[in-house]
């Protein structure tokens, strides 16, 4: 559509990983180029749902977490997900974890929002009390391989979107301005179609027809992670980020919204920060050299050091 004083955009949404992915392209380009590489960026959402999504029993994880013990063979876009989950892990001390699938099923958190479809069954030798982590995957680079040491269901519920949002990136980057949001899992590409920085409101999190604070950005991602995102079907008191460590969902914050250079960056750091809490988890992003706001149940807001040069 086209408005006064401002570049031509095109705009289209679609449904995919349980939420609504809109995209937005700001361009004088040809219309023929921007729906091909608009159906690209589409077909990334497509690829990495198929791939890494546990509530799809024929998917690429799903089948991997019925494979315990031995050396599986698995698609690069698979093996670099696990890897970058097991890094960030690492990095976080566990406070961030892939194989917090068993816990996750406890929590009723086992069927996918959108289309009800039920996740793979937990395994029946999975023993709630003697909780895995991701010390017990093993990744050999040279065979593309991942092993599971014991039973467990891999999620990567925290960092599949933002994976995709980075793959549509890529198909997207020759255009002028483009806006990605899956959900909250945001990218914003140049300039907008008024040649101006995209704007990004952070959503009150507790008052859901509100805007707490607003981001100014361009060629960065941020992605929120809050406790009123996934409320347990079976515990209306429990959500769905939960700490590894403990197993209980995290009290301490209502939300942790991250800025980042890719979106699978943004998206695991808000959660691992949202886990640790305020103070910790802007230490946290201050170590990784990341920028976010994390707000606390009373409303107050922690910031990075140079968090506010993004605020609008």
């Amino acid at each position: 559509m086209k408005t006064k004083n401002a570049k031509e955009s095109f705009q289209e949404s679609r449904l995919f990983m349980d939420t609504v992915v809109n995209i937005k392209i700001v361009t004088s380009r040809a219309k023929t180029e921007i729906k091909q590489s608009m159906a690209r960026a589409f077909a990334a959402f497509y690829h990495v749902e198929s791939v890494c999504s546990r509530f799809n029993s024929h998917s690429e994880i799903s089948r991997l977490s019925t494979q315990i013990g031995t050396p599986v063979p698995v698609s690069s876009i698979l093996f670099e997900a696990v890897r970058f989950a097991w890094e960030v892990a690492a990095f976080t001390e566990g406070n961030f974890d892939p194989t917090m699938g068993n816990t996750l099923e406890l929590y009723g958190f086992n069927r996918d929002y959108l289309t009800g479809y039920q996740s793979v069954s937990v395994p029946t030798t999975f023993n709630a009390n003697t909780p895995v982590s991701y010390l017990d995957i093993d990744l050999n680079k040279e065979q593309q391989t991942i092993l599971l040491r014991r039973p467990l269901i891999l999620d990567l519920g925290a960092i599949a979107k933002g994976l995709a949002v980075d793959l549509a990136v890529k198909e997207l980057s020759h255009f002028e301005g483009f806006f990605i949001d899956a959900g909250g899992d945001i990218f914003a590409g140049g300039l907008n179609e008024y040649e101006k920085s995209w704007r990004v409101g952070i959503r009150h999190p507790s008052k859901k027809e509100e805007i707490i604070s607003s981001l100014k950005l361009t060629n960065m991602a941020v992605c929120t992670s809050g406790s009123y995102e996934r409320i347990s079907p079976i515990r209306k008191d429990a959500h769905h980020l939960i700490n590894p460590h403990s197993r209980i969902p995290q009290s301490d914050s209502l939300s942790c919204t991250v800025i980042a250079p890719f979106t699978m960056m943004a998206d695991a750091f808000s959660t691992a920060a949202f886990i640790l809490g305020a103070e910790k988890g802007i230490r946290q992003l201050e170590l990784a050299g990341l920028d976010g706001i994390l707000i606390t149940p009373t409303l107050e807001m922690f910031m990075t050091k140079e968090m506010r040069r993004y605020l609008s």
